[in-house]
């Protein structure tokens, strides 16, 4: 693949998706796109990349999505789904009686909303509802995620032996969610980079390891967007290498143990609400 080339596809992953490819990833390019000229019918990268110029929308696209990270475990960090537990679901608990709702933004093949769900089934009070989105660029990873199966090598990346059999079944090769946990998730096709849906408010949202990807503009447009659809005083929770601080100053840090989660201001919100309204 020539520079020009590299330049092209950088460019156009930049702005279908956000994120940036900068020189020295032409390694991570040629193997991600292998499969996809392959696929294609294109005999080397460096011609499905030519081919690009005058794809259709659909090749495009599934150039962006071969390009679009999709690393994922089970409750992976730990520290985050600690801070859920402990932090801020007595404090969602105490402000309403309606089902929890909780977004899992760039949720890849689904290991992150089913741990949250394995999470709230755990600490919800019985009787006590939840309500879990999970959303990502690639139709494939959505496919993946409402099927809710994986397979022993992805079980086995986290997930403990007694959760695998309190809330997984037997699926041929693969292990299943129960359809407890599955009739709690939904999961769509959501570009962060783009205007938003329209969805319900949530009281948390993760958005964990997304952010790195982005320049800084695109990092304050997406918490932006993230903010106007959290309830007043909902939770943002990051990954361990990410923060809103030098980039957005209104949502509060909170320190809880080893990590951070992000409150956005219950007066903040309210006055958005009351200016929609008018």
């Amino acid at each position: 693949m020539t520079p020009a080339l590299f330049g092209f596809v950088a460019d156009l992953v930049y702005r279908e998706a956000g994120m940036v490819l900068r020189p020295g990833k032409e390694y991570l390019v040629e193997s991600r796109l292998k499969p996809v000229a392959k696929a294609t019918g294109h005999d080397t990268v460096g011609s499905l990349a030519n081919a690009l110029r005058t794809a259709t929308a659909a090749l495009r696209t599934q150039v962006v999505e071969a390009l679009t990270i999709n690393e994922t475990s089970w409750f992976r960090d730990r520290e985050p789904f600690s801070a859920l537990t402990d932090t801020i679901l007595p404090d969602v608990l105490a402000a309403s009686t309606r089902p929890v709702r909780i977004w899992s933004a760039a949720c890849s093949s689904g290991q992150e909303p089913y741990s949250i769900a394995i999470t709230l089934e755990k600490a919800l009070p019985a009787g006590r509802g939840y309500q879990i989105m999970g959303s990502d660029l690639s139709e494939e990873m959505l496919r993946r995620s409402r099927a809710g199966r994986f397979n022993q090598l992805e079980v086995n990346r986290g997930l403990p032996a007694t959760d695998l059999v309190t809330y997984f079944q037997r699926a041929g090769a693969e292990w299943e969610a129960i359809p407890r946990i599955r009739q709690n998730l939904s999961f769509q096709r959501i570009n962060l980079c783009a205007t938003l849906p329209p969805m319900p408010k949530f009281d948390v949202v993760f958005l964990r390891n997304v952010l790195i990807y982005f320049e800084p503009e695109t990092k304050r447009a997406v918490l932006d967007r993230v903010r106007q659809v959290l309830n007043p005083g909902g939770w943002l929770l990051l990954g361990a290498a990410e923060s809103t601080v030098g980039i957005d100053s209104v949502f509060e840090r909170v320190p809880v143990g080893r990590t951070a989660i992000y409150r956005a201001p219950a007066r903040d919100r309210q006055m958005v609400k009351e200016v929609t309204q008018c």
